[in-house]
């Protein structure tokens, strides 16, 4: 079989123009994420040793820390670049699409989708990637997937003092009323899912138990703010780890769930 086209200007953005690593590990914000998720994750796995299969993983941040957790980690993504990477992580790399995966029906214990589906502008092609991830999936096995919040691109550029320019306004209100970022500007193509259509695409393929969290929290845009606005770091600052408690406590209302950056949706192949 054919893997699918990954989107040309998705390609370009992650090959060319962005560091998708130095996302996560040099700014705030991108600390924020990557700590969130990785305790989010932790919640929920099963114990070390078991088979991950990381679906568009990118340069490896995920799969370094669960290499090192103890787990067996099999990372695909579309990105050349980021498989030479993600293959210092010790973790097995393949290039590959998500919604044709190469691994077996049934022969992994955890599915990783922490990317893809914001890339995935067709709600078919989500659903197919969707799809991939449960037939892998062992009975009982645990999906992890994310999405990007639909209102984030309005707290981030209220953030960055530009809002009330006319011509923002006009590129975020489109974001807010179509839910997608056409990629013609600092970002590349995306859909904006809320909280309610993550939830729905996870359990109409099929899985369980599905929860959705806020990955950052409320307070994540003042991260980047502060250091957009300084041109200093707070990775190690009593702002981001007011920003970190913000997150957690924010978690048992759902109210707040529109407030996050990122989603993430955690649901399980039935036994």
């Amino acid at each position: 079989m054919t893997s699918p086209e990954v989107a040309p200007e998705i390609v370009r953005f992650y090959a060319e123009t962005v560091d998708e690593a130095d996302r996560l590990s040099t700014t705030a914000d991108g600390r924020l994420e990557l700590l969130r998720t990785q305790e989010l994750l932790r919640r929920h796995l099963p114990q070390p040793p078991a088979q991950v299969l990381d679906v568009g993983g990118g340069p490896g941040a995920h799969a370094r820390w669960l290499v090192a957790d103890g787990y067996a980690v099999h990372l695909v993504d579309p990105i050349a670049r980021h498989l030479d990477k993600a293959e210092k992580t010790g973790a097995t790399v393949e290039l590959g699409d998500a919604r044709a995966l190469t691994a077996a029906d049934a022969s992994c214990d955890v599915v990783l989708v922490l990317g893809p589906l914001y890339h995935l502008l067709d709600r078919g092609d989500r659903d197919q990637a969707l799809a991939e991830a449960y037939r892998v999936l062992k009975p009982g096995g645990l999906l992890a997937a994310a999405g990007i919040n639909r209102y984030a691109s309005l707290f981030e550029h209220t953030a960055f003092a530009h809002l009330h320019k006319e011509p923002m306004q006009r590129s975020i209100g489109g974001i807010l009323a179509t839910q997608i970022h056409d990629g013609k500007k600092a970002f590349t193509a995306a859909f904006f899912h809320s909280g309610e259509q993550l939830r729905d695409e996870v359990a109409a393929a099929g899985f369980a138990q599905t929860e959705v969290f806020g990955v950052e929290g409320p307070a994540w845009s003042m991260l980047a703010a502060a250091e957009r606005n300084t041109g200093q770091s707070f990775r190690d600052t009593d702002l981001f780890q007011s920003a970190l408690t913000a997150a957690r406590m924010a978690e048992p209302y759902p109210e707040l769930l529109a407030a996050s950056s990122h989603l993430l949706a955690i649901g399980r192949r039935p036994g």
